[in-house]
């Protein structure tokens, strides 16, 4: 048989044995790090949840949602095991790198892009009306001189 039609065979159980091999590394690095799970370690669920440990088990951990609140986990739905820093910059709002309280300031609204300056107050008198006039709001039937009720044409009274 020739070299060469084997090719493709040996390509392709080549690419399969790489990505067994990468998946297999990630699940052990991942049973890694919920085996370094200790109590009092802050956690993120894969659901985006993040609470303490307070128990662990073989299969199961005991989380504390909130204070007083308690939760039973599934090892496997935990999707990291944060450090203490990281755990309380997101919980708790700490934030130890500290911020440059002198630098400019973000509005938290859009109020300072529509505060008109007084230059500009000159040129704002000739603005344009967007609003809808009287005569304007119902037109009339041509043939009745009444206003149209709401019908379009071709629409009959159904009483």
């Amino acid at each position: 048989m020739n070299p060469v039609t084997l090719l493709p065979f040996i390509v392709l159980i080549g690419a399969m044995f790489l990505m067994t091999r990468s998946a297999k590394k990630k699940q052990a690095a991942a049973a890694q790090m919920r085996n370094e799970m200790q109590p009092g370690t802050g956690v993120r669920t894969i659901g985006g949840m993040y609470a303490t440990v307070k128990e662990l088990h073989d299969d199961t951990v005991l989380l504390e949602i909130a204070p007083g609140v308690h939760a039973i986990y599934a090892k496997n739905a935990i999707g990291a095991v944060l450090d203490d820093a990281e755990y309380n910059r997101i919980v708790h709002g700490d934030d130890e790198t500290g911020l440059d309280l002198d630098g400019t300031v973000v509005p938290d609204d859009a109020s300072s892009l529509t505060e008109a300056d007084t230059d500009e107050d000159a040129s704002d008198d000739a603005r344009i009306d967007l609003g809808k006039k009287a005569d304007d709001a119902e037109p009339k039937d041509a043939e009745s001189g009444k206003k149209s009720e709401g019908k379009d044409d071709g629409e009959a009274d159904a009483k």
